[in-house]
């Protein structure tokens, strides 16, 4: 049973906007229905089972419209599998896990997100805004480090975790009794 997934990003110069645009053409190929939207555009998590968010991350601070989006939407959140990552590191740095920081560290702990992980950017001086990311664009960091594959397997697994948790004892069909209770332990039971 396919699951309606938000796709949200908040990107400066467009790296994490083609990193959230893989991650839902994967999530689609596995059945799921999905929608890729700027995160300035999400007004509303209700209509989604599912929730992906990623940010780019410059000088280990997220985009303010992402963290606002968390904020925002805590308690719709809660009730809804939710991905976090984030994008930025180039240069010999790519494949350097960023650390959350500490106000998208909390959020995530008060949704139930697990910790973001980390793609590797990309710095193109055709795009570069802002007097540093120009500057570091004529340099070695200039270029295209986002992993394609490496993003394509982590949407398979955000994948594999929804249908897991569709398919999970606990999430059992409303017309399913419960089995009754008989006060005697299950075989094999350990009571040490």
């Amino acid at each position: 049973m396919a699951k309606k997934v938000l796709v949200a990003y908040a990107s400066k110069m467009g790296a994490t906007a083609g990193i959230a645009e893989a991650v839902g053409a994967e999530l689609r190929a596995h059945g799921h229905d999905v929608e890729v939207l700027d995160v300035a555009l999400v007004k509303d998590v209700t209509p989604y089972d599912a929730v992906v968010l990623g940010s780019a991350i410059y000088l280990r601070r997220w985009r303010r419209e992402a963290v606002r989006f968390l904020s925002h939407n805590v308690e719709g959140l809660r009730h809804r599998q939710v991905w976090l990552f984030h994008s930025g590191p180039v240069g010999p740095d790519k494949d350097q896990d960023q650390v959350m920081p500490p106000a998208v560290h909390h959020l995530a702990r008060e949704i139930g997100a697990t910790p973001a992980v980390t793609f590797a950017g990309r710095l193109d001086p055709a795009t570069a805004t802002g007097f540093l990311a120009r500057r570091l664009a004529t340099g070695n960091l200039a270029g295209d480090f986002r992993d394609w594959d490496r993003v394509r397997r982590w949407a398979a697994d955000v994948s594999a975790a929804i249908e897991a948790t569709q398919r999970s004892s606990w999430h059992r069909p409303p017309d399913v009794p419960a089995p009754k209770r008989t006060g005697k332990h299950p075989a094999g039971h350990f009571l040490g």
